[in-house]
């Protein structure tokens, strides 16, 4: 292993707690099968980077030097899990915290006043919290924003608000309850919100396992749990859209759009394509990054018969979807799944998807050019990476949990960066 307890900044009874605990007590599991690399999905429009190409996992030799480097741009979060950004011409970024609040950042500085203050509903802390944030496509029309978090009985809570003060400020009376999942423990909550192109909310859940016991709820249809649900939200009730791959299916979940996932715990869209990035987090041996190409609802990606490229107890053949990424326990221990680069302010990054590690503080980028995935190491961060977002320009940035720290990626060969 690339990293040990001692490596891990203190994050005690906070975020991934109990997954580390459980992973550094557990062994690796024994690869019995090994999968065949099928890589899937579109090309990248205008690839500019010329990555290392090598086979589709990534290793640690994987390293080039993109002259990219993390800047801190806004301190004092605490807990950090999510980041959202507005479509009004603002430039103000919000970042969830876990223990209920969402904090308004405008300029690099955080404003004095939450965005949101829910820690009198929010169960915190472990893998449970506020966790999940996105503003409507509309947003500048109805001012709507939907978060997703943990209620004090343990269920997890998709609700909308409207905003006001600008956008600064949500109105706390205008709560109107998407979704609520029953959770059967702590665990594999997961807990990211997106919208697609297609206008419809994309919502992950994770299969509620504890530990390293596996539950079989990834991939049965007939559990919301170990999915990614796709909603129509323009209006409340919520509906299920016509081609979801199970709306007209006897016993089956409607609202199911991807399944076969242990803890999806960020999801994002390529705001180019529409392709769907999941990064789901492994058991005790693969990290890996789903890709759901636009409109391809129904693929399976094989959890709990495989994790990552390797099938588990007696599977001897793959099954469902390959990731179009994984890495090995060697380089980290929880997988942040990122975005694909669209911004202007870095051309020779354009069309990368970026993603990084909790505990090894990694962040590679990856491309699936000419028909195979491409991959490098980009550059390392003592920070703990909790998730990444972007702004309405396209900018990068993520989080460090442990620090509070908000990151921005800069170019730095630029003068002045």
């Amino acid at each position: 292993m690339g990293w040990d307890g001692a490596s891990l900044r203190a994050v005690t009874g906070r975020f991934w707690a109990t997954l580390f605990i459980a992973v550094l007590s557990a062994a690796f599991a024994v690869l019995v099968g090994s999968c065949a690399p099928a890589p899937h999905g579109a090309v990248v429009a205008n690839p500019q980077i010329p990555l290392w190409r090598s086979s589709w996992v990534v290793g640690a030799e994987n390293s080039v030097s993109f002259g990219l480097r993390a800047e801190p741009y806004a301190t004092g979060l605490e807990l950090p899990t999510a980041i959202g950004h507005t479509s009004d011409g603002s430039g103000r970024l919000y970042v969830a915290q876990q223990r209920g609040t969402i904090a308004v950042i405008e300029g690099g500085v955080v404003l004095p006043t939450p965005f949101i203050d829910l820690r009198d509903r929010t169960a915190c802390c472990g893998e449970q919290g506020l966790v999940g944030l996105a503003t409507d496509p509309d947003f500048v029309t109805n001012g709507y924003v939907y978060v997703g978090y943990t209620d004090l009985l343990g269920d997890s809570v998709i609700s909308r608000y409207r905003t006001i003060d600008g956008g600064r400020r949500v109105d706390p009376a205008s709560e109107a309850i998407v979704m609520r999942v029953a959770q059967p423990g702590p665990q594999h909550n997961g807990g990211a919100l997106a919208f697609g192109h297609d206008g419809f909310l994309y919502a992950s859940f994770g299969d509620g396992s504890f530990a390293l016991v596996p539950k079989p709820t990834a991939s049965r249809t007939d559990s919301l749990l170990g999915k990614v649900l796709r909603l129509d939200v323009r209006e409340l009730p919520y509906r299920i859209p016509e081609d979801n791959p199970f709306a007209n299916i006897d016993g089956a979940w409607g609202e199911i759009w991807a399944l076969g996932l242990r803890n999806p715990w960020r999801i994002s869209f390529d705001r180019l394509t529409g392709d769907l990035y999941v990064g789901d987090v492994g058991q005790s041996t693969w990290e890996e990054i789903n890709m759901v190409p636009s409109g391809a609802g129904g693929l399976d990606f094989g959890w709990p018969v495989m994790e990552g490229p390797a099938c588990r107890g007696s599977c001897t053949e793959s099954v469902g979807e390959p990731p179009a990424v994984a890495y090995g326990r060697d380089l980290g221990c929880a997988v942040i799944g990122g975005y694909v680069y669209r911004g202007a302010a870095i051309p020779r990054l354009q069309g990368t998807y970026l993603y990084g590690d909790f505990c090894s503080g990694r962040v590679w980028g990856a491309q699936h050019f000419e028909g195979a995935w491409e991959h490098a190491l980009i550059f390392d961060v003592a920070a703990n990476i909790s998730a990444f977002g972007e702004d309405e320009a396209g900018d990068l940035y993520f989080t460090d949990y442990g620090m509070g720290v908000l990151y921005r990626i800069v170019d730095a060969s630029v003068a002045g960066e």
